[in-house]
């Protein structure tokens, strides 16, 4: 878990979700909301489940999480949010003017504890978990390829 940079969240139900995270004394710290990645659910929740992958793509262990959210003012934001905050790659600004955005948007930072057994290699499922691509609102139109002259038939 010290190594991760990404891990899979799933909130309830849902669909996990890919998220960028920090690891940190024994838990993963994980920012959503107003201009940073989207968490439906994760700042209100109690619990969730997060899975990481190894060097080699797969997955290697998957363990239930226990939840908390930190509050901007507290002494835990104080020393937290600035950690974060400098892991953050392509931040406009500096670290504690992110801190500082953090608070005024509104943005969860959320702590991910182990709260449980983890599923490790030897109880992991042996069938693929693939699922189809979810839809999304966005659509590209696809456009003729241009031509700088015309073709001629004989």
């Amino acid at each position: 878990m010290k190594k991760a940079a990404v891990c899979w969240v799933a909130v309830g139900d849902g669909p996990a979700l890919a998220l960028w995270c920090v690891p940190l004394e024994g838990a993963l710290l994980v920012v959503s909301g107003p201009g940073e990645q989207s968490a439906p659910g994760l700042a209100d929740a109690g619990a969730a489940r997060v899975t990481l992958r190894g060097d080699h793509g797969g997955r290697i262990v998957t363990w239930p999480a226990r939840v908390t959210r930190l509050a901007p003012g507290t002494e835990e934001w104080q020393t937290t949010a600035p950690l974060v905050a400098a892991k953050r790659l392509n931040a406009p600004g500096s670290a504690a003017d992110l801190v500082e955005r953090w608070a005024a948007d509104g943005c969860a930072l959320n702590r991910l504890l182990p709260a449980g057994a983890p599923d490790a290699a030897g109880t992991l499922p042996d069938t693929a978990l693939a699922e189809e691509p979810r839809g999304a609102s966005v659509v590209r139109a696809t456009r003729k390829p241009f031509r700088l002259h015309k073709v001629r038939r004989r």
